[in-house]
């Protein structure tokens, strides 16, 4: 222990003295030669890793952040496991390599959980957050900055709060969801502006200004470039003030105002050259070149742009090398020299062409993204202003309460003096008649409080109840974004259906679908009760789903609800209490280009009319929860044929009351409808279920959540 803080002492020492990164590294090594394989050792790699990571020499990075974690594992040092990923996870982000990094940061963040540290957990949900961003993985992007927010939430981390709130814009941005990105933006600036973080705050708004730039209102684009670039340039940041200047000259340039945007490209170009940022450097060269082509000074176009193009082609810039390209071909055009022109754009194509290829799995990222992500965030800024309202409003009452009863004991007491002096001057029959009429009004008076106390507290109770319902309706909104959107199951499945009909305003009930390689996994699942308890069920039970195909890449079913069992068990055994809630679900997986189905389920069966004939695949008799013996779940392949028709269900329309007798509908009545109506299309089941269910139901009430799925292969 105490050569740790030696070691930790030296390293802090060393750096407020002012030695060099140099100094540092030979400190540590000299250090490292006579350390035993403790603690103490580990530490000290992992400072040599970070040191070395500050002088980018990315060999000496790796090594020692290997041997660091080589060692930790040897030594069982959970701390020094986790920090060492976590540092290898940031070289490797560093470096490009998105599977090592993404490999690390899980692993760092496996550890975190364990150890419960709820800080490092979110800085590393961020880190994925914005590796699956760059990646075009927006929902999984989503998904992990929502998780951040939640943990720095729960840990009061403002400032990480409001860094995932602007990572939530620049994914909004990035998919062109302008609206949407100016509200996380302006949430975020909101946050860092509470906090005296000026920095953070410019930072995000001068991403507001691209917001505005792309919606062409260019005035308050200029608004909030300015505001960030006057504080970058109190705080000396060259590199910001090269950017935002760069981009103030890309609004002048859309005003047509050319001698400032010239002004500003050419300050920009100059500040990123005494930089050595070559990239800055380039793309303002090609701006200058753009500026002097509108303002038909050709000769100068033709310097800047040939520049561009060359520095370009030497970086590898292919961006800033096609934009070069296509400019050439129209100074080349203007000027009537068509054989330039056409070299040039059919370079440009060329390399138009070859962008689009290394984009294509992003675009597919970003054509499945959901919109309803942001409704977390919504919630959770909700229930805390809906939770300050309600304290006040509680407070206010009381006070009005307590300040009417004073006001009645002093009116009280005055009268009482006022009946004591009558006493004393009237005979005893008035003195009797006196007393009566006091009590009478004294009578009055308490039943005229009580009314008031009983009118405030029906208030309150109102209030009370308003807010559960407010709260429940939030918690749908909640529960609505865990659900696949309909037209997605379409997009997948265009030969489908989904008859969800919940008991409640939430439900225990819920439907889940997947899609990975060729496969689509789609199911129907029924967690323990209904209404809120079982839409928190349904929550824990949903990201286990999640989880295993995503985190764990399983996708035979069987394996899945074996793997999804073991996720929710080890949730719910974080609790001191004994919770037994759990699942039934039907799970399929349907191969779109082969059509081969593979099944399981745990209670729930499978049904499917082929030849015109229903046929049941048994469930397995065990849920998806805590029991004494627990089984594997079964996989089963069916010989389905085109035309055939999966059906997966709940037990909540089978089960539901009604019809002449008050009698439950019962599978043999729906498996009789399902097989009567087969050949129509599934559009027209849908209706003919949900019209045969309200007549059973007549004006009973519904006794559980219903969920049926219909499939045509």
């Amino acid at each position: 222990m105490k050569k740790r803080y030696l070691l930790l002492f030296f390293i802090l020492l060393s750096f407020s003295q002012g030695y060099g990164q140099s100094t540092v590294i030979d400190s540590l090594k000299t250090i490292l030669k006579t350390q035993k394989e403790d603690t103490g050792k580990v530490n000290n790699l992992i400072a040599l890793c970070t040191a070395y990571n500050g002088i980018d020499s990315i060999q000496q990075v790796v090594d020692y952040g290997s041997r660091a974690l080589a060692l930790a594992n040897k030594i069982n040092y959970p701390k020094g496991i986790a920090l060492s990923c976590l540092t290898l996870a940031r070289v490797y982000m560093k470096q490009g390599d998105y599977s090592k990094s993404l490999t690390y940061y899980k692993n760092s963040l496996s550890e975190y959980t364990s150890l419960q540290d709820k800080n490092h957990e979110a800085t590393i949900y961020t880190n994925i957050g914005i590796l699956y961003e760059r990646h075009g993985d927006y929902p999984a992007s989503f998904d992990c900055h929502l998780k951040a927010i939640t943990l720095y939430n729960e840990t009061g981390n403002k400032s990480g709060e409001a860094k995932n709130i602007c990572c939530l814009g620049n994914i909004a941005l990035d998919q062109n969801d302008l609206k949407r990105s100016l509200e996380y933006y302006s949430h975020s600036v909101r946050i860092y502006d509470s906090l005296g973080d000026k920095f953070s705050s410019a930072q995000v708004k001068s991403n507001m200004g691209n917001v505005y730039k792309n919606l062409k209102e260019y005035n308050k684009a200029l608004l909030f470039y300015t505001e960030a670039l006057k504080f970058n340039e109190k705080i000396n940041d060259k590199e910001d003030i090269a950017r935002i200047i760069s981009n103030i000259g890309n609004i002048y340039k859309f005003q047509g105002d050319y001698s400032k945007a010239f002004a500003n490209y050419l300050r920009a170009e100059q500040i990123y050259d005494s930089l050595g940022e070559k990239r800055g450097y380039v793309t303002n060269t090609g701006n200058i070149g753009v500026i002097y082509l509108l303002q038909n000074q050709y000769k100068l176009s033709e310097k800047f742009l040939l520049q561009a193009a060359a520095l370009s082609d030497s970086c590898g810039y292919l961006d800033n090398m096609k934009d070069a390209e296509l400019n050439l071909s129209k100074l080349y055009a203007v000027q009537n020299e068509w054989k330039k022109a056409f070299e040039y754009y059919k370079s440009y194509t060329n390399i138009k062409d070859s962008l689009i290829n290394q984009d294509k799995s992003k675009e597919i990222g970003r054509i499945e993204a959901k919109s309803d992500y942001d409704k977390q965030l919504a919630i959770q800024q909700g229930e805390e202003d809906k939770k300050t309202a309600l304290a006040a409003a509680e407070s206010k009452s009381q006070k009005i309460v307590i300040g009417f009863i004073t006001l009645i004991a002093v009116a009280i007491a005055i009268l009482a003096a006022i009946i004591f002096r009558a006493l004393s001057l009237t005979r005893k029959q008035k003195l009797l008649i006196e007393q009566q009429k006091s009590e009478v009004e004294l009578q009055k008076t308490i039943v005229t409080e009580q009314k008031n106390v009983v009118e405030q507290q029906k208030f309150l109770v109102e209030a009370k109840n308003k807010e559960i319902l407010d709260s429940i309706t939030y918690a749908k909104r909640l529960q609505d974004a865990i659900l696949p959107p309909l037209n997605i199951i379409k997009q997948y499945l265009p030969e489908s259906f989904v008859l969800y009909k919940p008991k409640d305003i939430v439900a225990g009930d819920f439907y889940w679908m997947e899609r990975t390689g060729d496969s689509i996994l789609i199911a129907a699942a029924d967690c323990t009760g209904h209404g809120v308890p079982g839409a928190l069920v349904s929550v824990v039970c949903s990201n286990a789903l999640n989880r295993t195909v995503k985190e764990f890449h399983i996708v035979e079913p069987g394996k899945i609800l074996d793997k999804v069992r073991e996720l929710v068990l080890e949730t719910f055994e974080k609790s001191e209490a004994n919770v037994q809630d759990g699942m039934d679900i039907s799970l399929c997986c349907i191969n779109t280009k082969t059509n081969a189905i593979q099944w399981s389920g745990a209670y729930n069966s499978l049904w499917y009319i082929q030849n015109g004939e229903i046929h049941e695949v048994a469930a397995d008799k065990q849920p998806i929860g805590k029991i004494d013996k627990p089984q594997p779940f079964h996989t089963h392949s069916l010989h389905i044929q085109k035309g055939d028709t999966l059906y997966l269900l709940t037990d909540g329309y089978a089960d539901q009351f009604g019809g002449p007798k008050g009698k439950k509908f019962k599978y043999k009545q729906l498996q009789d409808v399902l097989l009567a109506n087969a050949s129509r299309s599934m559009e027209e089941q849908k209706n003919i279920l949900q019209n045969t269910l309200e007549e059973w139901k007549g004006n009973l009430e519904q006794v559980d959540d219903i969920l049926v799925i219909g499939i045509k292969i």
